[in-house]
Protein backbone atom coordinates (compact mmCIF):
# COMPACT_ATOMS: atom_id res chain seq x y z
CA UNK A 1 0.00 0.00 0.00
CA UNK A 2 0.92 3.51 -0.74
CA UNK A 3 -0.19 6.53 1.02
CA UNK A 4 -2.79 8.72 -1.21
CA UNK A 5 -0.97 12.19 -0.98
CA UNK A 6 -0.70 12.35 -5.40
CA UNK A 7 -4.98 11.43 -5.07
CA UNK A 8 -5.53 14.20 -2.55
CA UNK A 9 -8.21 15.65 -1.21
CA UNK A 10 -7.60 13.53 1.99
CA UNK A 11 -3.79 12.79 2.07
CA UNK A 12 -3.92 13.49 5.87
CA UNK A 13 -6.23 11.03 7.34
CA UNK A 14 -4.41 8.38 4.93
CA UNK A 15 -0.82 8.77 5.94
CA UNK A 16 -2.13 8.70 9.77
CA UNK A 17 -3.47 5.90 9.16
CA UNK A 18 -0.37 4.89 7.64
CA UNK A 19 1.87 6.12 10.42
CA UNK A 20 -0.62 4.69 13.38
CA UNK A 21 -1.94 1.69 11.98
CA UNK A 22 -3.52 0.61 15.10
CA UNK A 23 -5.30 4.01 15.67
CA UNK A 24 -9.08 3.77 15.16
CA UNK A 25 -9.99 7.08 13.02
CA UNK A 26 -13.75 8.77 12.67
CA UNK A 27 -14.12 10.87 9.86
CA UNK A 28 -16.94 12.80 10.76
CA UNK A 29 -19.77 14.58 8.38
CA UNK A 30 -19.93 11.69 5.91
CA UNK A 31 -16.37 12.74 4.12
CA UNK A 32 -18.20 15.13 2.36
CA UNK A 33 -17.71 16.38 -0.23
CA UNK A 34 -15.35 13.70 -0.74
CA UNK A 35 -17.64 10.68 -0.18
CA UNK A 36 -15.31 8.55 -2.70
CA UNK A 37 -12.18 9.01 -1.59
CA UNK A 38 -13.25 8.65 2.24
CA UNK A 39 -14.96 5.35 1.13
CA UNK A 40 -11.90 4.77 -0.52
CA UNK A 41 -10.12 4.89 2.87
CA UNK A 42 -11.74 2.94 4.76
CA UNK A 43 -11.16 0.14 2.33
CA UNK A 44 -7.95 0.80 2.53
CA UNK A 45 -7.38 0.58 5.72
CA UNK A 46 -9.43 -1.41 8.47
CA UNK A 47 -8.99 1.12 11.25
CA UNK A 48 -10.47 3.97 8.97
CA UNK A 49 -14.46 4.60 9.64
CA UNK A 50 -17.10 7.57 8.96
CA UNK A 51 -19.60 8.87 10.86
CA UNK A 52 -23.26 10.46 9.60
CA UNK A 53 -22.99 13.44 11.81
CA UNK A 54 -24.48 16.51 10.03
CA UNK A 55 -26.26 15.15 7.70
CA UNK A 56 -30.21 13.90 7.58
CA UNK A 57 -31.09 10.32 6.71
CA UNK A 58 -32.67 12.01 3.72
CA UNK A 59 -29.73 13.44 2.30
CA UNK A 60 -27.22 10.69 2.58
CA UNK A 61 -25.16 10.61 -0.94
CA UNK A 62 -26.35 7.24 -3.26
CA UNK A 63 -22.57 5.63 -2.85
CA UNK A 64 -22.44 5.98 0.77
CA UNK A 65 -25.42 3.24 1.21
CA UNK A 66 -24.51 1.84 -1.39
CA UNK A 67 -21.52 0.78 0.61
CA UNK A 68 -23.25 0.64 3.73
CA UNK A 69 -25.21 -1.96 2.28
CA UNK A 70 -22.34 -4.06 1.11
CA UNK A 71 -18.39 -3.94 2.46
CA UNK A 72 -18.88 -1.11 4.46
CA UNK A 73 -21.66 -2.43 6.26
CA UNK A 74 -19.18 -2.67 9.52
CA UNK A 75 -17.48 1.05 8.59
CA UNK A 76 -20.23 3.48 9.03
CA UNK A 77 -21.37 4.82 12.37
CA UNK A 78 -24.85 6.89 12.98
CA UNK A 79 -24.07 10.66 14.27
CA UNK A 80 -25.84 13.87 14.78
CA UNK A 81 -24.89 17.12 14.65
CA UNK A 82 -26.77 18.28 18.17
CA UNK A 83 -27.97 20.46 19.55
CA UNK A 84 -28.22 21.60 15.46
CA UNK A 85 -29.69 18.53 14.52
CA UNK A 86 -31.51 16.25 17.01
CA UNK A 87 -30.80 12.24 16.49
CA UNK A 88 -34.87 11.92 15.40
CA UNK A 89 -33.92 14.42 12.78
CA UNK A 90 -31.23 12.97 11.74
CA UNK A 91 -32.97 9.00 11.54
CA UNK A 92 -36.29 10.62 9.84
CA UNK A 93 -36.33 9.22 6.56
CA UNK A 94 -33.54 6.40 7.24
CA UNK A 95 -36.31 3.90 6.10
CA UNK A 96 -36.19 5.30 2.38
CA UNK A 97 -33.07 3.37 2.33
CA UNK A 98 -34.50 -0.16 2.69
CA UNK A 99 -30.96 -0.82 4.95
CA UNK A 100 -31.68 -4.20 5.71
CA UNK A 101 -32.48 -4.63 9.46
CA UNK A 102 -28.75 -6.27 10.21
CA UNK A 103 -27.28 -3.02 8.53
CA UNK A 104 -29.58 -0.97 10.39
CA UNK A 105 -28.34 -2.63 13.44
CA UNK A 106 -24.62 -2.37 12.51
CA UNK A 107 -24.81 1.19 11.54
CA UNK A 108 -27.25 2.47 14.79
CA UNK A 109 -24.81 0.80 17.12
CA UNK A 110 -22.91 -2.07 17.04
CA UNK A 111 -20.45 0.00 14.39
CA UNK A 112 -19.58 2.07 17.34
CA UNK A 113 -18.78 -0.38 19.48
CA UNK A 114 -16.50 -2.00 17.99
CA UNK A 115 -14.91 1.09 16.85
CA UNK A 116 -14.51 2.58 20.40
CA UNK A 117 -14.09 -0.35 21.97
CA UNK A 118 -17.60 -0.55 24.17
CA UNK A 119 -19.17 -3.08 25.64
CA UNK A 120 -22.24 -4.72 23.70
Amino acid sequence: MRPSEPGRPIPYLDNVAHEFPELRIVGGHIGFPWVAEMISLMMKHPNVYVDTSAYKASRFPAELVSYMRGPGRHKVLFGTNYPMLTPAECLAGVEMHALPKEVLTLFLADNARRAFKLPS
